[in-house]
């Protein structure tokens, strides 16, 4: 019984904590799987060894649109991460006001 009145308590508190670190996991997972870093650190080393200027700047721009488009990959990341624990912050506020509306309005 005691746990009803508890819930809240660790929904924003221990709760909020686990799926901040989740929220962190899921964001560093991502950017170990598109490594735009790792790219932009590669940007002038040529590709397939291909050191002519034709292979040198046909890797530059190949690795600069891997870097723009993996970073714009990991900021629509980041953004949807954010906005699931936000969303995830508000739900009892939201299930709370739909239930008393319905309740006192219904």
């Amino acid at each position: 019984f005691l746990d009803i009145f508890y819930f809240p308590v660790w929904w924003y508190s221990t709760g909020a904590k686990q799926a901040f670190l989740g929220c962190m996991s899921f964001i560093g997972e991502a950017n170990a799987n598109l490594a735009p870093g790792l790219w932009l650190k590669n940007i002038f080393v040529p590709m397939f060894g291909q050191t002519d200027l034709q292979g040198r700047l046909t890797s530059f721009f190949m690795r600069l649109i891997n870097v723009i488009g993996r970073g714009i990959g990991l900021i629509i990341w980041i953004f949807v991460v954010w906005i699931l624990f936000l969303f995830w912050l508000a739900f009892p506020a939201i299930i709370l006001f739909y239930i008393t509306s319905n309740l006192f309005f219904g």
